[in-house]
């Protein structure tokens, strides 16, 4: 019996420094990888759930446990969605 997966990607909203994702990026640079022009880091979560997944429950897990909801932006990916 398959359970199924809800992935959550949190990241830091547009308007918040990413020192993180630009070290990378310098260091994409040093490397010879000229062509990305952006990076921004984040969690991503893997959580499996007893029957069908309930997008609201989600919602307030990640937006109350996952995430700082003040800064950071979250996603959810729902089987089958």
């Amino acid at each position: 019996m398959r359970v199924p997966r809800v992935v959550v990607d949190v990241v830091l909203k547009p308007e918040i420094s990413d020192p993180q994702g630009q070290a990378v990026l310098g260091a994409l640079g040093r490397l010879g990888h000229g062509s990305v022009r952006s990076v921004r880091q984040g969690k991503h979560f893997v959580l499996e759930v007893d029957g069908t997944p309930d997008r609201d429950e989600l919602q307030q897990i990640a937006e109350t446990l996952l995430a700082n909801p003040v800064i950071e932006d979250v996603e959810l990916h729902l089987p089958g969605a």
